[in-house]
């Protein structure tokens, strides 16, 4: 491990803007006890037995376990957050010095902050599982609910993609890399290691796809089919030279022999072909939803996760990052249509208000002919205050359960929370590989800043 970059957490740490309003809830609905595990359930009980969700309430009961545990832990324990997390997360995470990021800040983290042993995140799991891959040998990284995965992430398992680079490996060879978006097994990710891709988020995909095309080959891209197509699109890829690839079981089981003739001629001159899972909380958007809050004045801006259509409709797009410093930069009196997950469109109207801006959610469109809503990220909600709590006091007594203990390649069932953990020299293996695919999207990311 190197010290010389060593630096306090605090350093680090840029506030978000968010904030906890005195009065204003600061939960979701509450989870049924029976949604936590046992070591969880003695917090629960107290937390479900307030009097209300208010500040007033749940900071006193929060103070009490969490402030004992920053005081004894002091910079040895580091707390994470994304910021699709429900706002409740978001703003006590930050409240308790931690920190709030997109997926690739988040997959830094450990490498940054060397003096951090313990680090304790709010978020899914495969984000964890990249914050593990780049950990120091002294750094342990803890889930607050190992149950919390993602869609998108969930029809490009390793079962699901492995048998499908090896088909594309017989008649491709060398020539095949893998590009792994950050929504991603570390298993997966090792597979982009292992082809000589690399990982790419919302942030660097453009650059991580024009990296990967520049050595000269043909990119499985993996997994969101929408991020994969905007990625051409910028790249200037058309979509000729582009090939869908099934997701989930389809992409498993898909043979290229059992292709038509027209289908395999298709995928020979395809370029870039793509997995196919989504993210259905970017699916719902479209251009007649752009087209609606221009007219009233919106500039639009969406994650690249939507369809291609909205994303060449809109006034930008961009990372979870991106859609937050236009909200935070906007200028008194601007007018914003955010296209993204729904935690994070409310936290980003309040800081909006507060700006003198407005901010509006791209599907939220008070007319009944478009019967839409903006939708939260589902699996992010499983983390929650009592969660946060109970990780943490457990964390400071010493009894950390170990199903909340994340290292590289873990894969977690987000039903029934088993696990299955790889041997030593497996896990070796995997994260040989997932750190040289991490690694090589670093450099790639801030060899494009520099240019």
């Amino acid at each position: 491990m190197s010290t010389g970059a060593t630096r306090t957490i605090e350093q680090l740490f840029v506030s978000s803007g968010i904030r906890i309003e005195p009065g204003l809830p600061i939960c979701q609905p509450d989870l049924p006890l029976d949604w936590y595990q046992e070591e969880f359930k003695p917090y629960a009980e107290e937390y479900l037995a307030l009097p209300d969700r208010t500040p007033e309430s749940v900071l006193p009961w929060m103070d009490r376990y969490l402030e004992p545990a920053r005081k004894e832990l002091g910079p040895k324990l580091l707390l994470l957050a994304h910021y699709y997390m429900g706002g409740e997360i978001v703003k006590l995470v930050e409240r308790y010095g931690g920190r709030v990021a997109d997926s690739y800040e988040l997959a830094l983290q450990a490498r940054k902050n060397v003096e951090a042993e313990f680090i304790v995140e709010s978020a899914v799991h495969f984000m964890a599982d990249a914050i593990a891959t780049l950990a120091h040998p002294h750094q342990q990284v803890f889930i607050t609910n190992p149950r919390a995965g993602c869609t998108l992430e969930m029809y490009a398992k390793e079962h699901h993609v492995a048998p499908a680079v090896d088909e594309l490996r017989r008649r491709y060879g060398d020539e095949l890399s893998v590009v792994a978006y950050m929504n991603t097994s570390g298993r997966v990710k090792a597979l982009a290691g292992a082809s000589g891709g690399a990982v790419c988020t919302s942030s660097n995909a453009k650059d991580v796809l024009k990296w990967a095309l520049a050595q000269k080959k043909r990119v499985l891209f993996v997994p969101d089919k929408h991020l994969g197509r905007a990625a051409c699109w910028w790249c200037g890829i058309p979509d000729e030279q582009q090939y869908q690839w099934g997701g989930g079981d389809e992409g498993m089981n898909t043979r290229i022999s059992k292709l038509s003739a027209a289908d395999r001629d298709r995928l020979d001159r395809a370029r870039v072909i793509l997995w196919g899972s989504y993210c259905g909380v970017h699916t719902i958007f479209r251009t007649d939803m752009v087209d609606y809050w221009r007219a009233r004045g919106f500039e639009v801006h969406v994650h690249p996760e939507s369809p291609l259509e909205v994303v060449q409709a809109a006034d930008g797009a961009g990372s979870t990052k991106y859609l937050w410093n236009v909200v935070a930069n906007a200028k008194r009196g601007a007018k914003l249509a955010i296209a993204t997950e729904g935690h994070f469109v409310r936290n980003a109207r309040d800081l909006a208000r507060r700006n003198g801006a407005e901010v509006v959610h791209l599907a939220d469109i008070p007319d009944p002919k478009f019967q839409s809503i903006g939708c939260g990220c589902a699996t992010m909600s499983r983390n929650d205050p009592p969660h946060l709590v109970a990780m943490v006091d457990l964390l400071r007594k010493g009894k950390a359960p170990e199903a909340n203990r994340v290292e590289a390649g873990d894969v977690v069932d987000e039903i029934s929370g088993a696990r299955e953990r790889l041997a030593p020299d497996e896990r070796a293996t995997v994260v040989a590989h997932a750190r040289k695919a991490l690694e090589r999207m670093v450099e790639i990311t801030e060899a494009a800043r520099r240019a």
